[in-house]
């Protein structure tokens, strides 16, 4: 199934003894037709992975649903969703759909975001930050909360937010957008420090950084396209986030910031999160 991203090495995707790295394992993606989404969805599938796609454009997820399905996918599980609309009880719904359908649920990956335009603060409207804050910060915590009776009945679950690095420093211009994602740190360290008896579920914040997606061309417009990296490079991290094994150098003490090989560096300025997470910088 390395069809599914072929400018990577098939080896990639699977163990030492030659078996996909994450057969067996059931994976939601939110925002999986965006950039970092397909990637991520792709990603999971070509390592054997099913993976359940949610986003709001039917037409978007047909289309990434029949690639999955052309490079040789297990079946995926297809959710139209606009996160900007939701409720508890839906969030229920969906977490009850996914029990009866596939049985299991191992990992949550909320790479949906809101973009909110750059702008001073005098000229944002609530109606800007009502719909930020209710994808990037609402979404995902809803989203997470109703999963988890089915993360913390998996063998071992990963709960992985995404935000851009301003989330962790805000400055001016940034706005609804920054705010919205600033919480995140703080809603991964409760969820960390609340599992610290279940190791088995880790929680971890993913700043990706300066990768090649249509969401980096909205938020730095400065940038050229030579400034960025594929976001395939991300597949490896990826990968580690998604799978049963911890991060390498991962000891499972206190958790701080990881660069992209998931090896714990000291960043002052970001949040430390304990045992069941960490932020990791790509």
């Amino acid at each position: 199934m390395s069809s599914l991203l072929p400018q990577l090495p098939a080896t990639l995707f699977v163990d030492a003894d030659g078996q996909p790295r994450l057969v067996g394992r059931v994976i939601l993606v939110t925002g999986a037709t965006g950039g970092l989404g397909q990637l991520v969805c792709r990603t999971a599938a070509a390592a054997g992975a099913t993976v359940l796609l949610l986003a709001r454009q039917e037409k978007r997820l047909n289309l990434l649903y029949d690639a999955l399905r052309d490079g040789g996918a297990a079946e995926p599980m297809v959710v139209t969703l606009d996160l900007s609309a939701q409720s508890d009880a839906q969030f229920e719904a969906l977490a009850q759909a996914v029990a009866s359908q596939l049985g299991r649920l191992d990992a949550v990956f909320h790479a949906a975001s809101q973009f909110v335009q750059l702008a001073p603060l005098a000229l944002q409207t609530l109606k800007d930050w009502e719909r930020a804050i209710a994808v990037n910060l609402l979404a995902p915590f809803a989203l997470t909360r109703a999963c988890l009776p089915l993360l913390r009945a998996a063998p071992t679950a990963r709960a992985v937010f995404c935000a851009e690095a301003h989330a962790l420093a805000p400055t001016a211009f940034w706005g609804g957008f920054a705010a919205s994602q600033a919480a995140l740190p703080g809603l991964v360290r409760m969820l960390a420090q609340e599992h610290d008896d279940h190791p088995d579920l880790r929680v971890h914040l993913l700043i990706p950084g300066a990768v090649d997606t249509p969401m980096r061309e909205r938020t730095h417009p400065g940038e050229t396209r030579a400034q960025r990296r594929p976001v395939a490079e991300l597949a490896p991290l990826i990968l580690n986030l998604l799978g049963a094994a911890a991060l390498p150098g991962d000891t499972g003490g206190t958790g701080g910031t990881a660069g992209a090989a998931g090896t714990a560096d000291t960043a002052a300025a970001a949040p430390m999160i304990p045992a069941s997470g960490s932020i990791v910088r790509a």
